[in-house]
């Protein structure tokens, strides 16, 4: 039975109403996925189904699994087809594990903001040109805690209507792309598993000792977590939506093909490096966060700044002077052509990515097809 098929059969048949048991034809047709070889799965990919326990599932799915990452859904990255409740649809998303975190995050809203977090972050280490198609949070129509974790912890996800399915064609090259973005995903991941904690012991190497080529060998990203200061009247909160702006687009520098440099660039932001034949330019990136949508003052304080760090921290030391860009918290509007004709690139966060001016696009940091829209602000 082709994939195809097999969606239509479970929309078809699946009781939500009845028991998890061999004896209803919903749950065995899932249940008998594991051994089926006739679906169109990348190769070295294993699946198997899910209608639930003891109670059947409101929203019941196939999990598809790299084993070189995961082999099972408590934990992890996966691919997975899940059912909307009324099931008249099917979702197939990059999923992230939810039964081993919910341990750290017993409260559902804490569990679901959780998700979305890390969901952010390993959205960023995608190619730039396929995020854009690729919703970004299913939609399960369900309020049980679980299909509500489940939208959370998308990464990346595509909806097809039962009712105008694709062809099998179309749904295995669809599984195909998703089986290489779930394996950048998982690079993503592992990174940030590394990055230590506040309160993880340092270690120091000396230059002799230590040696890598680890692209994110010197980027090394302030936190980004709130932090509070003492003020007449009270303690007051303040975010760290700089620190986050810089860290979060310096690991998707890493997707486009750069080195992120932080260590030792003080005052500057961050320095994206691309190692090959010729003279080496640097691109200087300074980060902005609009307050209050203050655009223009948030675009002054960049330009200002990043003429003066490529003068002094770059032309004056005799280095090829970096090609320049802007990176700010929201888009800018008119004055990405303004930065444009100051020899600028901008880039700004767009949804869970980035978007920018033409420049940005040519560099391969933004998606191509966003060239346009940027060009229509000149």
């Amino acid at each position: 039975m082709p994939l195809r098929d097999l969606l239509i059969h479970i929309a078809d048949v699946y009781d939500a109403t009845a028991l998890a048991s061999n004896d209803v034809p919903g749950q065995l047709l899932l249940r008998g996925v594991k051994e089926r070889h006739d679906l169109p799965l990348p190769p070295g990919f294993t699946a198997d189904g899910h209608g639930g326990q003891g109670f059947a599932s409101s929203t019941p799915w196939i999990g598809v699994y790299d084993p070189a990452i995961n082999t099972e859904p408590h934990d992890g990255l996966y691919l997975a087809y899940i059912f909307s409740e009324d099931l008249s649809a099917v979702t197939l998303t990059l999923q992230q594990g939810v039964t081993s975190l919910k341990k750290s995050f017993p409260r559902r809203p804490d569990l679901r903001r959780e998700l979305r977090a890390r969901a952010r972050f390993l959205r960023a280490a995608l190619p730039p040109a396929l995020v854009p198609s690729w919703s970004h949070e299913p939609a399960l129509g369900s309020k049980d805690w679980r299909p509500r974790s489940y939208e959370a912890g998308s990464v990346v996800a595509r909806r097809y209507e039962i009712a105008t399915l694709p062809s099998e064609e179309t749904l295995r090259a669809d599984l195909l792309e998703a089986s290489k973005l779930l394996r950048d995903v998982a690079v993503a991941q592992r990174v940030h598993l590394q990055i230590p904690g506040v309160d993880a012991p340092s270690v120091e190497y000396l230059p002799e000792e230590h040696s890598t080529n680890d692209v994110l060998d010197k980027f090394c990203p302030k936190d980004d977590s709130d932090y509070y200061v003492q003020m007449q009247g009270g303690e007051r909160r303040r975010t760290r939506r700089h620190e986050e702006l810089i860290k979060d687009f310096g690991y998707h520098s890493v997707t486009c093909g750069y080195t992120p440099i932080i260590a030792g660039m003080h005052p500057r932001d961050l320095v994206l490096r691309r190692y090959g034949g010729g003279p080496q330019r640097s691109w200087l990136v300074e980060g902005k966060t609009v307050k209050n949508g203050n655009v223009t003052n948030a675009v002054r304080q960049a330009i200002g700044q990043l003429f003066e760090y490529s003068h002094f921290w770059h032309e004056l030391r005799g280095e090829p002077k970096p090609h320049l860009i802007a990176l700010f918290t929201e888009g800018i509007g008119r004055y990405a052509g303004y930065l444009e004709g100051h020899g600028i690139a901008s880039i700004w966060r767009s949804g869970d990515g980035w978007d920018g001016s033409p420049n940005a696009a040519s560099w391969g940091l933004v998606a191509k097809h966003h060239v346009s829209d940027a060009a229509r602000l000149n």
